[in-house]
């Protein structure tokens, strides 16, 4: 017995096996909540860079910023560090931290530029657009647009990106400046985003307001921070292997210094530096609330009443009056609430897109849903280009789609009680194709699927270039 291509002629007696495929080709679906972080890191690494950890990111692109000056100590070793902020100037570092926290698993980093450097929305765009359109993301975070070192009107980054979503079925999670030195915090910071939010492809992206009392701290190696005493400098702590190896140093270490009163001030600094608690924003967090949920009950499941962890509070309280007016709104741009409740802590209360007022679109699960639906059609059936353009590989390609969506609709993805409620394919000569569309190698696809209500289709169309 031997096999044999279909092409080979039977010129000798014997026994012929010839394997033919009877099931279609399966659709796999593409990663769901892969986020790139795009802002500023210790070290510059220009180009996308995945990475599965923290101790990976270290490796790639250095620790956090921090904001520790000359700490100046007086005679009697008393110290005073009330200027220190709990907002950090750049805020990447940490927002992945908190993406990990929150059941991030994977993510992408681009690095725009040092801890030196401005930030500018240039840079951040120039970023943006490192990203090719196969590249893994789906979801964007900009840690950095609203840093207080931006200059630049925050919004006009997101009103790109979120054209950049559009184009390449990826989805933006936007942060909502807190304005602290309002007297209506939160009807002026809403109204400040949604004034400068453009009106084009806001059903690509998310906002969430405000940002969080986390209980991270800085990241900070006591060899960067400068000690003043008596005119004399000092660094925090030299390590007990830095003073082997290099015993003479430019500035001595005031943990090493042989005198116990400064070993206890030591203690005092750094257990003061340790204490401060970061404000960050929460577009890091919810990107991995986004993928924890998406683990646990599918794309399709709203990232909503969901606790946030390593958060202590919010900066700003909001109650269901206030919520109201965040969540619906005559502009239609919907911002998501994050709340502190007594007996369940510190919640994502809000799910929609900043087209709340679409019927189609308003909800987050939904476009996320129709984003990797999409991606992976149009993924997984270009083999079709390959084929010819009869009805043999418009069947095989209906009957591929068709054993996905059945499996999306058993797991509890689609509305309706049958298939046929639930969605349908549609692909053929006079069905969704013409004949100038087949003579130009046009392979058209229609999709419907009921997202929201049984029965009643949001449809998208995949088109294929055939190269027989």
């Amino acid at each position: 017995m031997r096999d044999i291509s279909k092409k080979e002629k039977y010129k000798t007696p014997g026994v012929y096996v010839e394997e033919t495929s009877v099931r279609p080709p399966s659709v796999a679906q593409v990663e769901t909540a892969i986020p790139a972080f795009i802002g500023y890191t210790e070290t510059g690494i220009k180009n996308p860079v995945k990475i599965s950890s923290m101790d990976e990111y270290i490796a790639k692109f250095g620790g956090g910023s921090h904001h520790f000056r000359t700490i100046k100590i007086d005679q009697n070793g008393k110290f005073s560090l009330s200027d220190l902020k709990p907002v950090p100037d750049y805020r990447l570092f940490y927002s992945v931290k908190m993406f990990f926290a929150n059941g991030g698993e994977k993510c992408w980093v681009i690095s725009t530029g040092k801890y030196s450097d401005t930030v500018k929305n240039e840079d951040m765009l120039n970023g943006l657009n490192l990203l090719k359109p196969d590249d893994e993301p789906t979801l964007l975070v900009f840690p950095d647009v609203n840093s207080p070192l931006n200059k630049g009107d925050y919004v006009e980054v997101y009103n790109e990106a979120l054209n950049h979503c559009s184009n390449n079925l990826r989805f933006l999670i936007c942060d909502v400046k807190v304005l602290k030195d309002e007297n209506d915090i939160i009807g002026k910071s809403a109204t400040e985003f949604r004034n400068s939010t453009g009106n084009t492809n806001l059903h690509f992206g998310a906002a969430y307001f405000p940002d969080l009392k986390t209980t991270l701290n800085y990241d900070f190696a006591e060899d960067d921070v400068v000690i003043e005493k008596n005119g004399n400098e000092f660094v925090l702590r030299y390590s007990d292997e830095t003073i082997k190896a290099a015993p003479e140093k430019e500035k001595e270490s005031f943990y090493h210094v042989d005198d116990s009163p400064r070993k206890h001030t030591y203690q005092s600094i750094k257990n003061r530096l340790s204490s401060i608690r970061l404000e960050l924003p929460p577009s890091g967090a919810i990107a991995g609330i986004y993928a924890r949920v998406d683990k646990s009950s599918g794309v399709w499941k709203a990232p909503a009443n969901v606790s946030v962890n390593r958060v202590s509070s919010t900066t700003v309280g909001i109650d269901n009056k206030e919520q109201s007016t965040l969540n619906v709104h005559n502009s239609g741009k919907s911002i998501n609430a994050i709340r502190s409740f007594d007996a369940r802590g510190i919640m994502v209360w809000g799910a929609r897109t900043l087209a709340g007022n679409d019927n189609e679109w308003r909800y987050v699960p939904v476009r996320r849903f129709f984003n990797v639906v999409q991606k992976s059609i149009q993924k997984s059936t270009g083999w079709v280009v390959s084929e010819p353009n009869d009805t043999n590989t418009w069947s095989k390609a209906k009957a591929q789609i068709e054993n996905y969506l059945n499996r999306l609709w058993h797991k509890g993805a689609l509305a309706g009680n049958t298939p046929d409620n639930a969605y349908f394919v549609k692909v053929g000569l006079d069905s969704t194709m013409t004949n100038s569309d087949v003579t130009d190698g046009k392979i058209i696809i229609e999709v419907g699927l009921a997202a929201i209500r049984s029965a009643e289709f949001i449809i998208f169309r995949v088109t294929h270039q055939n190269e027989t």
